[in-house]
């Protein structure tokens, strides 16, 4: 009874048999591949020549001799006891034969070196007077190099010369282990807990106050909303603006709530009243996002008017006009510490400032399309920013890049983070990622459906924010909604298991 042999296609065939192998020598993803030593030292021996030929054998010019060391293990490459003891080398010589060095036993004969050994102490002594007499006589490569300004060159630098000792077979310096990415941190998983209706536009901006009670919410309907966080009832909605809200905060220090809108308005309102109680007059353009100092009495706002302004709250003085982006200043950012301003662009830049000065401490120019939000991480000193191309980590107080989180492949309108290193970032097209803040693995997306009689195109997220207790997300959104998340409490590692291999591999091949 012959049974029929199930035909498949050569290509998958190829690929089954690709699979295989992948499974069978790259199955232990975390265990970094070991290094083997012959063709670890068959490399160094190609990378020495390649890139230290041209200086490998120059003399050592009297201006490296401060720098180096004397090495260690000099006997170890000389020739057995029992070779000719009248032949000496001068010339590596480990003393200058000058005055006031006293011969001893160990100082006048020298055994005859190996050619090994000739090398690497050419290399790593000091010159001796006989060989700067022959230097001196015939014009060294060195010294041509030298006379001709090429100086840099002719006297590797200490480092160079540790690398090159004994042929450069045994350096550690130049090792590297293969590179493991971090195993992400498990977080559990978010869901959809309640959906807050009552505004008749886009909900442009969120803001939480600090007793967690209740937020604030801005729209394009220009008016602003304040519900409450628990149930999720409307307490109580401000009109004032004549064009969308942009932006919204809620001071620390005061019982103010801040607004600004595309009207070109700032507006300071007396929570106590209800009334708005300031006006902040000089943005030319529509303002689009405003932060407070959370340590002293200052308001910092940004505009379509590519300025940044800083307002002192009580007097309403514009203390500085932050200048220098070349376009919209679309988010702006403060901290207590150095630097205290953060601000991103459509100009595609971020720009760090001195707030006491008004000027730019840096400006980072990694990203290639337009910065529309800035997080700052709430315990350590990094701050992310969202942009069309992807998200950038990068490090307080120069902005030192950290890494890109990759793969939300939309305009990021909005960051947000918490003390657990969830960071979440919000898209045009309605999705929601969630991060881990250190590893940068991506461990959920969401993409909610839009409000019944909504169309499927109005699914996006302008604004997230966490609420002070860090266990709920709330989102606004395009189809005029408000969306609240929490943490799956029913989740476990066992149930959603973080599905992650190292990227070391660059899986993209299979």
């Amino acid at each position: 009874m012959t049974e029929d042999v199930q035909k498949h296609s050569v290509h998958t065939l190829v690929f089954r048999s690709l699979k295989r192998t992948h499974d069978m020598f790259v199955s232990d993803h975390a265990k970094s591949i070991s290094l083997d030593d012959e063709s670890h030292k068959i490399k160094m021996d190609v990378k020495l020549k390649t890139e230290y030929g041209a200086v490998l054998h120059m003399p050592v010019l009297k201006e490296g001799k401060d720098r180096v060391s004397h090495p260690g293990g000099l006997q170890q490459s000389y020739s057995q006891p029992g070779d000719d003891p009248d032949y000496l080398i001068t010339g590596t010589h480990a003393y200058p034969s000058g005055p006031g060095v006293a011969l001893t036993a160990d100082t006048k004969l020298h055994r005859n070196p190996s050619e090994g050994g000739i090398h690497s102490m050419a290399l790593a002594l000091p010159p001796s007077q006989a060989r700067q007499d022959v230097s001196r006589t015939a014009a060294s490569v060195g010294d041509i190099h030298h006379h001709a300004g090429g100086a840099g060159r002719s006297h590797p630098p200490s480092s160079a010369l540790s690398l090159m000792e004994g042929g450069g077979t045994r350096n550690s310096s130049l090792m590297r282990k293969a590179p493991t990415m971090p195993k992400p941190q498990w977080h559990p998983p978010w869901k959809l807990f309640r959906v807050i209706s009552g505004h008749l536009g886009w909900v442009r901006s969120i803001a939480v106050e600090p007793g967690n009670q209740w937020f604030v919410t801005g729209s394009a309907d220009r008016t602003i909303k304040i519900w409450d966080l628990a149930s999720g009832k409307l307490k109580l909605s401000l009109t004032g603006h004549i064009s969308t809200v942009r932006g919204v905060a809620v001071s620390t220090r005061s019982p103010y709530l801040f607004s600004c809108g595309e009207d070109k308005q700032v507006k300071c309102w007396d929570l106590e009243y209800n009334k708005v109680i300031r006006h902040y007059h000089g943005h030319l353009s529509a303002v689009y996002d405003l932060d407070l100092h959370p340590t002293i009495d200052v308001l910092v706002t940004c505009s379509r008017d590519a300025t940044a302004r800083v307002w002192d709250i009580r007097t309403k003085a514009n203390v500085h006009t932050l200048t220098g982006h070349t376009n919209t200043v679309a988010t702006v950012r403060c901290q207590a510490a150095e630097p205290q301003i953060i601000t991103g662009s459509h100009d595609s830049t971020i720009r760090l400032w001195d707030l006491i000065a008004g000027k730019t401490r840096a400006t980072l120019t990694n990203h290639k399309k337009s910065v529309r939000t800035v997080v700052l991480h709430p315990r350590q000193y990094t701050f992310a920013s969202g942009s069309a191309d992807n998200i950038k980590q990068w490090m307080f107080p120069d902005g030192n890049f950290i890494q890109n989180l990759s793969g939300h492949n939309a305009i990021i309108n909005t960051l947000a983070v918490n003390s657990d290193g969830v960071l979440v970032s919000g898209a045009d097209n309605g999705t929601i990622h969630m991060w881990d803040w250190r590893t940068g693995y991506n461990f959920q997306r969401i993409h909610a459906a839009v409000q019944p009689g909504s169309l499927d195109s109005e699914s996006g997220i302008f604004a997230c924010m966490f609420d002070n207790s860090e266990s709920r997300l709330i989102t606004a959104e395009a189809d005029k909604t408000i969306k609240v998340y929490k943490e799956d409490d029913t989740a476990t590692e066992e149930s959603h298991p973080v599905n992650w291999k190292p990227e070391i591999l660059k899986r993209k091949r299979f």
